[in-house]
């Protein structure tokens, strides 16, 4: 007998532990639940037949569409061939192979070796160890700390939740470690001084990463990991002149810079990855969501040759590396990889990304950039963020009990999009997949046109803004 959805979500409120959730209000049944029943394109379906357009391409990761069967045969095929084995000393698979050489070709100048995982925080764990291996291995065992981004997002574990600026993932943890630092946010919209430029902020950006590595002590600061574009952070694209600025303090006092790419690679910046667009120059890089487009878990640590090269004598003096997953390289995962970067190539998805996100980004603009309750309208590819403000020309903030953005993510869904509230401060981002058409974008651009208006409105009625 068939569960009713009614049935489903009382088991699901009784065994499931989920993410981001206020626990006991979902227990009891004072939060919603939604099935997720299938998925076409950009669109879902849940278990009651409403479908949706999903904004956010799951968590920015499913960049070619929801309900590929090249993908579901492309796993399948594996799974009849050779469904696991491990990558330990030695062992290896045809689809990994291939696939690493294909990451590299992809990869900025200089990335030599792919080491695999099943999450992007799980990726940013392997990163940090092998920072500390790396200077281990040059004689230099003080040179461990890690400095991050306030607002930067890089996961939720022990060391990739450190990594992550966001209070609300260190909040009752006993979250950062020690060793991990944050500096300053590339935020220009929320800039002290008014009449600064992008230029003169990125600079000081610089300048205080400078001060931070200087009061640390240039012998103990290891790396630094950092997104292209902050994205749970609120959708923050770099102010102009950034990341020359911030790689030549780096390269001063001889820092790593580890591109955190989870969210911009693969095409959803309208190329590649994001350390082209901005000429990172990373020395390590870390990959996910659209690797395999979240049809299986799949990440990757690529490793440029500066580090690899000091990995291998590290091995030298010590023996066999002490670093691995029992998932490591799957060959299921890696099938699913290969398919996706297939679809990805023939369909010419990074330059659709690159053309439909420029014309997302001009529609945001037309329709918010002179709208009273929107502060700062932002984006970049298939990213985009809309930051609302009681007063845009002071860019103050809205009362955070009022909870203006989620308000206008729930008005989004009824009206049959997902949008996401982001979670520090009143942000709605989007994150269309890569095969969004300028159709597409017109709708979902009505939609929160409307959804920002009625909240407007409320908000005007309700006496709490003017």
């Amino acid at each position: 007998m068939t569960k009713s959805t009614e049935q489903l979500l009382k088991t699901d409120r009784e065994t499931i532990f989920h993410s981001s959730t206020h626990l006991k209000q979902y227990a009891a049944g004072e939060l919603p639940g939604r099935i997720i029943t299938g998925g076409k394109g950009l669109r879902i379906t849940d278990s009651t037949g409403v479908e949706l357009i999903d904004g956010f391409a799951g968590l920015y990761c499913v960049n070619i569409g929801y309900g590929r069967e090249e993908m579901a045969e492309a796993i399948y095929e594996q799974a009849k061939k050779l469904a696991y084995y491990h990558t330990y000393v030695g062992h290896t698979n045809e689809a990994l192979i291939e696939l690493s050489d294909r990451i590299l070709k992809m990869a900025p100048e200089g990335m030599s070796k792919v080491y695999y995982g099943l999450s992007g925080s799980d990726a940013n764990e392997t990163q940090l160890k092998l920072v500390w291996y790396y200077n281990n291995a040059r004689g230099l065992p003080k040179k461990k700390k890690i400095i991050a981004r306030e607002r930067g997002y890089h996961g939720s574990s022990i060391a990739s939740g450190s990594m992550t600026g966001l209070p609300v993932f260190h909040s009752h943890f006993d979250l950062p470690l020690e060793c991990i630092k944050h500096t300053m946010s590339p935020y220009y919209y929320r800039r002290e001084v008014e009449n600064m430029t992008e230029e003169a902020f990125s600079k000081l950006c610089a300048e205080q990463l400078e001060a931070q590595i200087l009061h640390e002590g240039p012998d103990t600061v290891a790396a630094m990991i950092a997104e292209p574009v902050l994205g749970t952070g609120g959708i923050v694209p770099p102010p102009k002149g950034y990341w020359p600025e911030i790689r030549k303090v780096l390269d001063k006092y001889d820092v790593l810079l580890i591109a955190d790419e989870v969210v911009c690679g693969f095409g959803r910046l309208g190329v590649n990855f994001g350390s082209d667009l901005y000429q990172m120059k990373p020395d390590l890089m870390t990959i996910a969501k659209g690797l395999t487009s979240a049809y299986l878990p799949l990440s990757g640590v690529i490793i440029g040759n500066k580090v690899w090269q000091v990995l291998e004598d590290g091995t030298d003096q010590w023996g066999p590396i002490g670093h691995g997953y029992t998932y490591s390289g799957h060959p299921m995962g890696a099938a699913a990889a290969l398919c996706n970067l297939n679809i990805i190539e023939r369909e010419g998805l990074v330059e659709n990304s690159r053309i439909v996100g420029e014309y997302l980004q001009q529609q945001m603009q037309v329709k918010f950039a002179d709208h009273p309750l929107v502060g700062d309208t932002r984006g970049v590819g298939m990213l985009h963020g809309l930051e609302f403000s009681p007063d845009k020309y002071h860019r103050t903030h809205f009362d955070p009990n009022l909870k203006v953005g989620a308000q206008i993510a729930a008005a989004c869904l009824e009206r049959g999009l997902i949008a996401r509230a982001m979670p520090h401060g009143d942000i709605l981002g989007f994150a269309p997949a890569l095969v969004a058409t300028t159709s597409d974008i017109d709708q979902m651009v009505e939609i929160t046109e409307s959804a920002v208006n009625q909240v407007m409105n409320t908000l005007v009625k309700q006496k709490l803004w003017n």
